[in-house]
């Protein structure tokens, strides 16, 4: 009988002169989520990433959005990043690489993502403009690729983010998260023909 696995957790608190985070996670929770960031339209595509990534996320963050949500979106993604890193251990069993394709009606986004502990991100394909519009009037579309730079360099990932198609801003948005989280979820996933660390180097 194999004894089950005790489930990866972190809780990270970050204080800065811009913002207030405590953010804690859960990577093999259902998908649940309690998210209050100030940001309606973060708070939305944290609760997507949360929902298919099947980890459950809790964020408390106060920040000067009163002059921009730019601070906040940022030090929110940071701050997950860096949970993401510590829940994940050694990464001892995982399956290292995920690949999800997602539509969202006209959207149409694809993910990969290798728990490579190097950082690198690549994101490619949103529409001309899209970097400029008021996503719900507050969430700037250029907030999206800080999100992934925040997650993958604090996460110590490799990530693919690939807008393959799309008009709206909101659905081009939410497919590139949610093909992200459905990615991230293979990924961090025990694998049990894995024995040890998936690497041929011995660490991750």
């Amino acid at each position: 009988m194999t004894t089950p696995k005790p489930h990866r957790t972190a809780r990270v608190q970050r204080e800065t002169s811009e913002s207030s985070i405590d953010l804690s996670i859960d990577l093999d929770g259902t998908g649940s989520s309690d998210l209050e960031t100030g940001v309606p339209f973060y708070d939305h595509m944290l609760t997507a990433f949360a929902k298919h990534s099947l980890t459950d996320l809790t964020v408390r963050a106060s920040g000067d959005i009163h002059i921009d949500v730019h601070h906040t979106v940022e030090d929110v993604g940071i701050a997950l990043g860096t949970a993401i890193r510590q829940a994940l251990g050694d990464k001892t069993g995982i399956s290292r690489y995920g690949d999800a394709l997602v539509p969202l009606d006209e959207a149409l986004a694809q993910a990969v993502v290798d728990i490579s502990g190097r950082p690198y991100l690549v994101h490619t394909g949103e529409p001309a403009g899209f970097e400029h519009h008021l996503i719900g009037g507050h969430f700037t579309g250029s907030m999206v690729r800080h999100v992934f730079e925040a997650i993958t360099f604090n996460a110590a990932l490799t990530v693919h983010v690939n807008v393959l198609g799309g008009r709206d801003p909101h659905h081009i948005a939410e497919a590139e998260f949610k093909a992200f989280a459905r990615a991230f979820r293979q990924a961090k996933a025990y694998d049990p023909l894995v024995v040890g660390i998936p690497s041929t180097k011995g660490a991750l």
